[in-house]
């Protein structure tokens, strides 16, 4: 149903890939928009037991598009340096295709921010951090995607 890479012997190993997808700080995701146009989005996540959890508006492209189709991709670009003198690039990425579900239960959805809001805010004192969840609450949906074939490359250098 995917495909496999065809140079393999760029393929990063599956323990490479959720180590990108574990210290990754934006991905792209990828999901079918409006009127037949893909629709692609730079977005923060965070990746917490074999699962990316997205934040985002109750309303608005994305969540029209998850209804929509829940099928998605995502690319996590973990290094990319432009080599000039050799016409090349140094890169390292990771693509995953899965499926979406837009969170429903509140317990869920306070688990998932708490999660994100740990990984990119670890040092914000916890009263503080319950307090922009609370505040967060009312006004957010979570989306979680759930990976079903994930592939890595890794440039030659």
């Amino acid at each position: 149903m995917f495909r496999a890479l065809r140079r393999k012997k760029q393929a990063l190993s599956q323990e490479e890939c959720e180590a990108i997808l574990k210290r990754g700080e934006t991905c792209v995701l990828a999901l079918a928009g409006d009127d037949g146009y893909p629709y692609a989005v730079p977005v923060n996540y965070c990746y917490v037991e074999g699962k990316v959890y997205i934040h985002c508006a109750k309303e608005g492209h994305k969540i029209d598009a998850v209804r929509r189709d829940p099928k998605a991709s995502l690319t996590i670009i973990d290094c990319a340096k432009v080599l000039p003198e050799e016409y090349s690039t140094h890169y390292q990425s990771v693509i995953a295709f899965g499926r979406m579900r837009i969170l429903e239960e509140e317990g869920e959805m306070r688990r998932a921010i708490e999660a994100f809001s740990l990984r990119h805010s670890p040092k914000v004192p916890e009263d503080e951090r319950e307090r922009v969840i609370a505040r967060w609450m009312p006004s957010v949906a979570v989306i979680e995607f759930t990976p079903e074939y994930v592939s890595g490359k890794r440039s030659r250098y």
